[in-house]
């Protein structure tokens, strides 16, 4: 069984479900709060309803205060899909005995052998260890209180920074490289390993947000503003330097873990060069989709259409507006706005770095 791990879309739609601010978590605020405890599946599908038995049929809006005086009782209590309304209460559970669980507490056996068997979600509070665990397929999450998630929030946040203003750093250093021809693949390796790295505490705060519910909101501020535009300039510059396919070099990169993105020679492999250190001292040449993209208003497939032509940043360049109306939708008028907006990147890359 998966615990607190890399959870898939279906669950991260729970985490929503139960995050703080709605009724279904103030619902089950209360009942740790009384110590009762509680048993709650989320669907009524035909799976759900063959396995229940006993109990009886509510059929309200779900409210927090009536989920937990239904809770009371020592049955289940069985949810519409969306969450918004009580179906059944009271109810026993009778999954199949025989599908293997780690789980000790009887309601927490059931829990894990109803969400196995049905796919739908099933909720188990504990009375004594005033937890609540949340079961759906073969995934299992314990909810962390609001504390504690702020707490590592703020840890990925101060993280995230760190790893930012390196990245701005190797950036600035990487921008005065292309301009003036001298770019080796060290600078790029440099630049995408820390914009990688980033994106994978990013993904981590997305989950705390969900989870955080309306308690998000000044962890999003803070988020929003120290990620900014990190993701696609990275994404950016891979699409400059690599070797092989664009899209499959991100999807592989993306299955990477921390550790192997640490290591440099991962990296360099995953642009499509060998993995030897040697490699770093390379001289590379960006194709020039990142700086072009930093031209307000110019359309992605004038982008596409001038690095196809051209080659390399360094034609694009030096090619006069004349040569670049020679380019499907590049005409006067954009090739002169083209060549003044370059000379506007390339001064201020120059001026950053000084």
């Amino acid at each position: 069984m998966a615990v607190d791990k890399e959870l898939s879309e279906e669950f991260l739609k729970l985490l929503k479900l139960v995050s703080p601010g709605t009724d279904l978590r103030e619902g089950l605020e209360i009942i740790l709060q009384r110590g009762t405890g509680g048993l709650i599946v989320i669907g009524d599908n035909e799976k759900v309803l063959s396995l229940i038995d006993g109990g009886f049929q509510v059929n309200c809006p779900l409210t927090p205060t009536a989920l937990a005086e239904l809770a009371k009782m020592d049955g289940a209590i069985i949810l519409s899909r969306d969450t918004k309304k009580i179906l059944y209460a009271n109810t026993q559970l009778i999954p199949d005995y025989l599908i293997p669980t780690e789980e000790r507490g009887t309601r927490h056996r059931s829990a894990d052998r109803m969400a196995k068997q049905t796919g739908c979600p099933v909720i188990a509070i504990s009375e004594t260890r005033s937890i609540i665990t949340l079961y759906q397929g073969e995934s299992k999450y314990v909810l962390k209180p609001i504390s504690e998630l702020l707490r590592r929030s703020t840890q990925a946040l101060q993280t995230m920074e760190k790893y930012r203003i390196a990245f701005n750093a190797a950036l600035v250093e990487l921008d005065m490289m292309e301009f003036k021809n001298e770019v080796r693949l060290s600078h790029v390796v440099n630049v995408v390993q820390k914009g990688e790295v980033i994106k994978r505490i990013k993904e981590e705060v997305e989950r705390y947000l969900i989870e955080l519910g309306e308690e998000a909101r000044l962890v999003e501020i803070q988020f929003k503003e120290i990620l900014g535009n990190c993701v696609e300039e990275t994404e950016q510059i891979i699409k400059d330097y690599v070797k092989d396919d664009f899209k499959k070099t991100i999807e592989k990169l993306d299955l990477l873990d921390l550790n192997k993105l640490l290591e440099t020679s991962t990296i360099i492999e995953s642009l499509g060069y060998e993995p030897r250190p040697e490699s770093l001292d390379l001289t590379v040449f960006p194709k020039g989709y990142r700086v072009l993209s930093k031209i307000p208003r110019l359309p992605k497939i004038v982008i596409d259409n001038v690095v196809n032509y051209f080659g390399s940043l360094y034609n694009i360049m030096k090619a006069t507006p004349l040569e670049l109306t020679e380019i499907n939708e590049v005409g006067d008028k954009r090739a002169q706005t083209i060549k003044v907006e370059l000379e506007r990147i390339k001064n201020k890359a120059l001026v950053q770095r000084y």
